[in-house]
């Protein structure tokens, strides 16, 4: 194994490993040979940073890097590869035990088989007769319940054990399928910590994550994983946030400054005070969504569904005619024996259930199956500039100070007022003051928040304002002299600009320059070949930046100066003309996010913009829209072919059985089969695993 000693303390150590050299099975498997080493109290591998981390007895940590050192990748790959089979093997023993069953039975008396049929059928009875009765309704189960009952009545005790033995698989294997489908979901955001250390009475110990408590301060040093969401209570450290927030660069945290669980200590240690864990933190909170995606199906799988009960009355209405008209009970029987409704009960939740996998796996938490729908069949899409169609991390381009203040001061008042906020344009001026070493300690008082306005506060007697132009001179009246209105009108026509205001006077100006991202005027042009038929900016900046903004993207229709309230507005206006997907990314898209018929948030997103759309990105990649798009025209697409094969095969099957060419047990194999195919088909990734454009989401 290919390792370097980070560091160690008594009684414990971690080696470091290359990023990448470990799945999370083998790190699985890696932590457990270790534990089996003379010495070894307690081992934990990560595989997102290659973190080895062992506790030990005094004096064996040479035994123990030695024997590291032997450990082979072939040997612990093997291992993990073989886990992995785990719940497929455990899958095909329980088929190969069904099918056994079946078989033995088969060779038990028949005063003894026939009673052990009756006994395997009576759930199924039972909830047929539940549906008839209490529910009053005719749906699937009273269908599988009729076709045993009528094997049975004709003592055709061998289609009766057939029929429950197969609607048994199918319950099986849609339980399975599903279980995996949620589970796979789920893992995409799981967090895997065990054991974390604390600081308690002065001392530093290693406790289970299920003994921790909220006020603890939880040591998190370099290398490891933040498990917990907390505020720095001592220490330094540079934390890659880029699982929460998007940020390509590691950001300094001291204290006084949140952390988030999920999030990485790449370089120093931090002393964290516990405000929330385990299902509190903010990444549970998102993975909990998973849980509930499939509360919010989408309309093709709610009409499918009730299409699927709306047959079952048809089949005993054909069941009966054909009795009627041919007194042959066996004729009749064939016709409970295939349903279309059990097929496209199953097949259309797993297809979406599948696409909802193959969207987190390749970086979009979809929130629901409906939502899948709408990227198949929008029409318009409308787009924030800044953070969106522009990178997400623009910089300032140049200040320009007023009333005698030094270009440093604007600087560092400004910082001081934006670091409380996440969005792009804030970040952009505090790491401005960052890398002009500028200190910025909050000498202010508690700053007050106007959405998509800017920021008000209190410094030295004095009420400070930061924002745009329509907040600054417009709402709080500051005057701007017509010397300094032409020094606006002159050197800030090619940027965004917030204006700093101390006293009801001008203080400053911040010209923040804004790049388009690389793939966005590509993404604008692929969308429209993609079927997308209208395609709008909406902006909070002012019209002449908007405008350049949208010329270079390939866009024609602008609004720009807009409030929140403004954009929501404009977001229902075009509701009305087709379906909507706003793309946003900042606190003052939420309100747009949340009227349009699907919102997506790209990663580098305000946490309210994240929680308040339809689909966040963990990837800051415009393109990934496209890929999106082609997921759910597919998964509609693929809904539609299942649709397509389960009434021909079924119809074909159903003459079969009609025309006395086969019997009832063979129609009721040969019909779950084909289900169970079409449950598979289901299961099949929808984009190809390196598409055309070689993009991934």
């Amino acid at each position: 194994m290919d390792f370097y000693l980070e560091h160690k303390l008594p009684g414990r150590m971690r080696l470091r490993c290359p990023k990448g050299s470990f799945t999370r099975a083998e790190a699985c498997v890696v932590g457990e040979i270790l534990k089996t080493q003379t010495g070894v109290l307690d081992a934990a591998v990560s595989h997102r940073t290659g973190g080895v981390l062992i506790y030990h007895e005094k004096g064996a940590e040479a035994s123990i890097i030695e024997a590291a050192r032997r450990l082979d990748k072939t040997f612990y790959s093997e291992i993990a590869e073989s886990l992995t089979e785990t719940d497929e093997r455990s899958l095909a023993d329980l088929l190969f035990s069904m099918f056994a069953g079946i078989t033995v039975r088969t060779l038990l008396p028949a005063a003894v088989r026939y009673p052990l049929i009756f006994l395997r059928s009576l759930p199924l009875l039972g909830r047929g007769l539940r549906s008839l009765l209490r529910d009053v309704r005719l749906n699937i189960s009273v269908l599988d319940a009729a076709a045993v009952g009528t094997s049975m009545l004709r003592r055709d005790f061998s289609t009766a054990s057939v029929i429950t033995t197969l609607l048994a698989l199918g319950d099986l294997l849609e339980n399975w399928t599903r279980k995996k489908s949620r589970e796979s979901l789920a893992d995409s955001l799981a967090l895997n910590v065990d054991m974390l250390w604390v600081r308690r009475d002065g001392r530093e110990i290693g406790i289970p994550m299920r003994e921790l408590r909220l006020g603890d301060l939880a040591v998190v040093r370099s290398g490891s994983v933040i498990p917990v969401d907390g505020v720095v209570f001592e220490g330094d450290a540079m934390v890659n946030q880029a699982s929460m927030t998007g940020e390509s660069e590691p950001v300094h945290r001291t204290a006084g400054l949140s952390v988030y669980a999920g999030t990485i200590v790449e370089a120093g240690e931090l002393v964290i005070r516990v405000t929330a864990f385990d299902s509190e933190t903010r990444l549970r909170k998102i993975a909990e969504l998973i849980e509930k995606s499939e509360e919010l199906k989408a309309n093709i799988q709610s009409r499918a569904e009730k299409m699927a009960d709306s047959i079952v009355p048809y089949s005993f209405l054909l069941a009966a005619g054909i009795y009627l008209c041919t007194r042959d009970a066996a004729r009749a029987a064939s016709a409970l024996m295939v349903d279309y409704s059990c097929a496209i009960k199953l097949s259309t939740p797993l297809v979406i259930l599948s696409a909802m996998r193959e969207a987190a796996r390749r970086g979009a938490l979809v929130k629901g199956g409906k939502f899948l729908e709408t990227l198949a069949f929008a029409d318009i899409v409308v787009f924030d500039k800044t953070g969106t169609l522009t990178v997400s991390a623009p910089n300032v381009a140049k200040i320009i100070p007023f009333g005698g203040r030094g270009r440093e001061e604007v600087l560092r008042t400004a910082a001081c007022l934006e670091e409380h906020f996440p969005h792009s344009v804030a970040r952009a001026v505090v790491k401005q003051a960052e890398r002009e070493n500028i200190s910025h300690a909050e000498e202010h008082s508690t700053v007050e928040y106007a959405v998509a306005h800017g920021i008000a506060s209190w410094l030295r007697g004095e009420k400070v304002l930061i924002g745009s132009a329509h907040f600054v001179l417009e709402d709080e009246g500051v005057c701007c002299t017509a010397e300094q209105r032409e020094i606006l009108d002159r050197e800030t026509a090619q940027y965004s600009v917030l204006l700093l205001a101390a006293g009801k006077k001008l203080a400053g100006v911040l010209c923040i320059e804004d790049p388009l991202r690389e793939d966005a005027g590509g993404v604008v042009k692929r969308l429209r070949q993609e079927g997308i038929s209208r395609i709008v900016m909406l902006t909070g900046d002012n019209a002449r930046v908007a405008d350049s903004v949208a010329r270079r993207a390939g866009i024609g229709e602008v609004r720009a100066e807009l409030l929140p309230e403004d954009k929501a507005r404009i977001v229902k206006e075009l509701k009305s003309e087709g379906r909507v997907i706003m793309v946003g990314d900042g606190i003052n898209d939420s309100p747009a996010l949340a009227a349009a018929d699907m919102g997506i948030a790209m990663r580098g997103a305000a946490d309210i913009a994240r929680e308040t759309a339809d689909v966040a990105l963990s990837e800051n990649r415009l393109s990934a829209l496209i890929d999106l798009r082609k997921l759910g025209r597919g998964t509609v697409e693929k809904i539609y072919r299942n649709f397509a094969w389960i009434i021909g095969a079924n119809s074909i099957l159903l003459a079969l059985g009609l025309t006395g060419i086969i019997t009832p047990a063979m129609s009721a194999l040969i019909h779950n089969m084909s289900t169970i195919a079409s449950g598979i088909y289901s299961l099949k990734p929808v984009l190809k695993q390196n598409h055309e454009d070689g993009a991934q989401l």
